[in-house]
This record gives C-alpha cells, structure tokens and sequence, in this order.
C-alpha cells in the first residue's frame, strides 16, 4: 500500500531484487511530466492545416462582429434623426398654433382671417422668430387686380423657383378677405431692415393707381387696429413700407399723403372703439 500523499515506490537495480535505500519519487511530478507528455501528443495529433485555420476564423469572426455592430449603430442614428425630426416638426405646430390661435378668436376683436400658413423655406417663411413687435407696415401688391389668395400662392411658389424672397404676414383681399401666410412670431420678407420687429400687410387694388377699394379699406382698417391693440402699439408705429426704404409703397398712400394721414385715423379710432368693445 502506497503512503499518501507521497507514494513510496522501490527503486529497481540492473540485478535481482531491489538494492539500497527506497526512493520518493513525488506523484505530483509524475503527473505534471505524464500530462506534459500528452499535451504534446494531442498537439502534434491535431493537423496542421487545421491549427492555421483557427486563427483566421477568429479574424473573420472579428470583423462580421464589426460590421453588425456598425450596421447596428447606422440604424441607431437614423431613428434617432427621424424621431427628432418628428419631435421638432410637433414643437413647431404647436408653436405655430399658438401664434395665431388668439387671432381666430372672435372675442378678442381680431376680424375674421382665412388662415393658409406658408410651407417653412428659406424664400419666403424662413422660420425665424421675431425679435418683438414694434411696428404694423402697410404695403400694396403692385399687381392689379390680383386677389389675397393669388399672392399667398406666389409667396408658397417662391419655395420651388426660387425667383425671389418675398412675403407678408397677411394679404387682404379686393373683396375685404385676410389671408393669414406667416404666423405673428415670425419674420416675413416684406419691410427690409425691419423684418425684425414689423408685422407686414399686403393691400390688393384693382388699378395701377394704388388706391385700395372700400372692402380692402375696411378690412385693412380693421385687422391693423387689432394688431396694435394685441400688441400694444399706438398709432405711430403703423407704417408705410416707405417710412422704411423710400419704395413707393403703398404707392396711393405715398404720392397721397392726406390719404395716408386719415388712413391712420380711421385705425386709431377703430383701435379705440375695439378697446372699449372688449372692457
């Protein structure tokens, strides 16, 4: 019987019998020397071919696991661009439909308004917020005879041309009719360096005169007082496109400066007779 854990083993001689002391030859060497030994059998048993294979397979498998993790991160970015879009494209309706929803509410004197909001392009609704509200500009279409609806359909064209870069916040109609074509904090592209703080009203007339007829009057009278009521301005900072660049503009009320003067007080007095409408 073997003593553990080392097992004692007689040490053989060339002769008969067993000769001189007992050696201890310690198991644990044994089996690290036996399994030395096989590790280098199974070794040269495995084919050569097959140890070069191994390390190319762990290449290639790299590089599938790179592109997944690529086409992974690809369809990633391109959910999170369409979700913010998305995101973005809601902010702005709900932005825009605070801008004017006060201007459709009867009870606080705004006239009625056909509103037809101008697809955002760089021509003619860029998109940019004003900076405040300083100012109403008057302006004429220098096209006579055209109605509210046929400017509001140029200034959206302006996105696919590209011809010009052009618009106004509202249009009134030779049938008194207003067209709404850029919320009222935004900027339109009517009154130059004061695109910045000026609400812009384009007027249609029926000649090259310039003269607006009673309905565009009336409904320009109307949606003016408002405006400067809803933001607080008096009467002086109702403006000719003029006041601003020298154009023409509204050519009627520039070559007719009395006309312009009572234009400016049939606004006051309609500002002040909405003012006590609403107390």
């Amino acid at each position: 019987m073997w003593d553990s854990p080392l097992c004692v083993q007689p040490l053989k001689t060339k002769g008969t019998g067993f000769q001189g002391k007992e050696a201890r030859i310690p198991m644990t060497r044994q089996r690290r020397a036996t399994g030395s030994r096989n590790s280098a059998r199974r070794t040269a048993s495995v084919p050569k071919g097959y140890r070069q294979r191994r390390p190319q397979r762990k290449k290639q498998k790299r590089k599938e696991n790179y592109i997944w993790l690529a086409v992974g991160c690809l369809v990633l970015l391109l959910l999170l661009f369409t979700g913010g879009r998305l995101v973005l494209k809601s902010l702005q309706a709900e932005k825009t439909a605070r801008a004017y929803l006060d201007m459709e509410d009867p009870l606080r004197g705004a006239p009625p308004l056909d509103v037809e909001l101008l697809t955002v392009n760089p021509y003619s609704r860029p998109g940019t917020p004003l900076e405040e509200v300083k100012y109403v500009a008057i302006h004429y279409t220098a096209n006579p005879g055209s109605t509210a609806k046929n400017n509001r359909d140029y200034f959206e064209g302006l996105k696919d041309n590209h011809s010009n870069e052009v618009s106004s916040h509202f249009v009134v109609g030779l049938e008194g009719e207003i067209v709404q074509c850029i919320p009222t904090n935004e900027i339109s592209y009517a009154t130059n360096s004061r695109n910045v703080d000026t609400l812009s009203i384009e007027c249609c007339h029926l000649d090259e005169t310039g003269k607006f007829n009673e309905a565009t009057y009336q409904s320009l009278v109307e949606l003016t007082a408002y405006l400067c009521n809803r933001f607080g301005l008096d009467i002086d900072h109702v403006i000719r496109h003029y006041d601003v660049t020298g154009k023409n503009c509204p050519k009627y009320y520039v070559e007719h400066p009395e006309a312009w003067e009572q234009l400016k007080k049939d606004i006051s007095a309609e500002m002040e007779a909405k003012r006590k409408e609403l107390e």
